[in-house]
């Protein structure tokens, strides 16, 4: 028995058609930690009517009753409970899929949950998940083993009201730069500053969203995309490319964009796959990844260097998304991503010390 669990409005629309036949429950969870029973019907119906093989496009508004997780009955199990009477139990389940985004989902907060409730989950554990939220973590992790990254500095909020000149705050990078919070995602608070543009605006854009702030050099290349999945030994899928006809991948162009910017496999020299694929590998592992994530990647077609953008340990399954493409290039499909995901919750939870209990 298992279960989906997703974040407000989007459970439908960043998972897949085929992997929702695969699962007997899913729970709606939102930012304030409230959590809704997709009622079954709803959830049949939705995934039904989907073609099989891609991502369903629309948005999933959940008003089911209103759960809670708590531990199960039997070891290594949750039990999804009334919220208002923790004595009806819904359901008892023995993994869950944490299919969600940005802060408290992919940042280590739910993964935490999951670990004291003692039941087998999908994905990162709570320090890669943490990790890969935090992008001055992620850059500190990168670089410590030799992984390239962008050059970029970072500051916090005291540190930036208190520059007499800020522009010393970002002296040795040149423009354009990329201002961004530094634990949210989707492109959410990104900023690209170019000559003449205002810094400052951008910096107080992204402190709307975290106190700490990263800076980029921006590099002017082809976007790349690889995916990773496993354990112990992970393996790299085949490279995409991004490519958007003006400006940049930000937010609305990754889920309101009529257009797929998704080319895959990219178009590349065999010597650069490789590279990007052997990156991935290492950027998971420097992390302490375990499960999936994609790894973004900015290829310098003047000077061949190549740079380890972010890591995102959740991505998303979208039509959108790059993540079951590039697996699907690699010969797996939908169902086996799904499969050997839960495989590996199970592995890693029988791997505990102490053993699964």
């Amino acid at each position: 028995m298992r279960v989906l669990v997703a974040d407000d409005e989007r459970l439908l629309a960043d998972t897949v058609a085929e992997g929702l036949r695969r699962f007997s429950m899913a729970v709606d969870v939102c930012y304030d930690g409230d959590g809704a029973l997709v009622p079954e019907p709803v959830l049949t119906e939705r995934s039904a009517h989907v073609a099989a093989g891609r991502a369903i496009d629309d948005r999933l508004p959940v008003t089911g009753p209103a759960v809670e997780l708590r531990t199960g009955a039997r070891a290594g199990t949750v039990a999804v409970t009334a919220a208002d009477a923790p004595g009806t139990v819904h359901a008892e389940l023995d993994v869950v899929f944490p299919v969600l985004h940005g802060p408290y989902g992919e940042d280590g907060v739910v993964q935490g949950l999951l670990e004291s409730l003692g039941v087998p989950y999908v994905g990162c554990g709570i320090l890669a998940s943490a990790v890969g939220m935090d992008k001055v973590a992620m850059k500190r992790a990168l670089r410590a083993e030799g992984v390239p990254t962008t050059p970029h500095v970072w500051f916090d909020a005291p540190t930036w009201r208190a520059a007499e000149d800020p522009e010393k705050l970002v002296v040795g990078l040149r423009r354009p730069l990329f201002v961004k919070p530094a634990r949210m995602g989707s492109s959410i608070g990104i900023s690209r500053v170019a000559d003449g543009d205002d810094l400052a605006a951008a910096v107080e854009e992204a402190l709307r969203h975290d106190h700490v702030v990263l800076v980029e050099q921006g590099v002017t290349g082809r976007e790349l995309e690889c995916g990773v999945l496993g354990g112990w030994r992970p393996e790299a899928s085949a490279v995409g490319e991004v490519r958007v006809a003006g400006g940049w991948f930000d937010y609305r162009q990754k889920y309101f964009g009529d257009a797929d910017p998704m080319i895959v496999p990219a178009p590349l020299p065999d010597e650069v796959t490789e590279r990007i694929r052997e990156l991935s590998v290492r950027a998971f592992t420097a992390i302490g990844g375990w499960g999936l994530a994609r790894v973004d990647f900015l290829y310098d077609e003047t000077t061949g260097e190549v740079f380890v953008n972010e890591l995102n340990t959740l991505p998303g399954f979208t039509a959108h998304s790059m993540y079951p493409k590039v697996w699907a290039e690699s010969g797996v499909d939908y169902p086996e991503v799904v499969d050997r995901l839960v495989a590996l919750a199970f592995a890693r939870h029988a791997a505990r010390p102490g053993g699964a209990a």
